[in-house]
């Protein structure tokens, strides 16, 4: 190993990392993982997704776009830097095309939206495409609230600006405690 980085021989193909705030979701998913024989790791945060990369060294991660307040999508970059490598599909309960199409550009493998099943999440991190392109970033089945296009379009300003509150509100025209009353709220169903 060399400053930090996993060489592709270091990571464990039979491993997998879920990162996920949803302590139902991440037990649940870790069980039916663990049923079809794959090792399985689990964090709740982000800085506890980077320990527990550099702990198992997984091959693939399966990474929820919400982490409370943060974005999964600021954690992409960070777990490709410790592990090119490595196979990233992101899920989200909100999907848009702009957020699919970030997650794809930063270094997913993949974007799904909730629920997904086992079967989805394994066929997802297949480096084989299965699907055309734009199937990837295809639209949820049921148009987006005006709610889940508020939210939407706050996470996507606040990456623009590295999840700098501030400027982010600066952008927006909101002030900053607005914005922070706004992000607090958990991201609509």
């Amino acid at each position: 190993m060399t400053t930090g980085m996993l060489e592709p021989r270091d990571v464990d193909a039979n491993r997998v990392l879920v990162v996920d705030d949803n302590e139902v979701f991440l037990s649940t998913l870790e069980r039916s993982l663990r049923r079809r024989g794959l090792a399985v790791a689990t964090a709740a945060s982000a800085e506890e997704a980077m320990r527990r990369v550099r702990e198992t060294c997984p091959a693939r991660v399966v990474l929820d776009m919400n982490l409370g307040r943060e974005s999964g999508l600021q954690l992409i970059p960070r777990l490709l830097d410790f592990a090119p490598s490595m196979r990233i599909v992101v899920l989200t309960g909100y999907a848009s095309i702009a957020t699919a199409i970030e997650a794809i550009r930063l270094g997913a493998a993949n974007y799904l939206p909730k629920p997904a099943d086992v079967d989805e999440i394994l066929v997802a991190f297949d480096p084989a495409p299965r699907t055309q392109a734009n199937d990837l970033c295809a639209p949820p089945p049921a148009p987006m609230t005006v709610r889940q296009m508020e939210w939407e379009h706050l996470q996507r300003i606040l990456l623009e600006h590295d999840g700098n509150i501030s400027a982010t509100a600066r952008a927006l025209g909101l002030h900053r405690r607005s914005l922070q009353r706004k992000l607090r709220k958990h991201a609509p169903a």
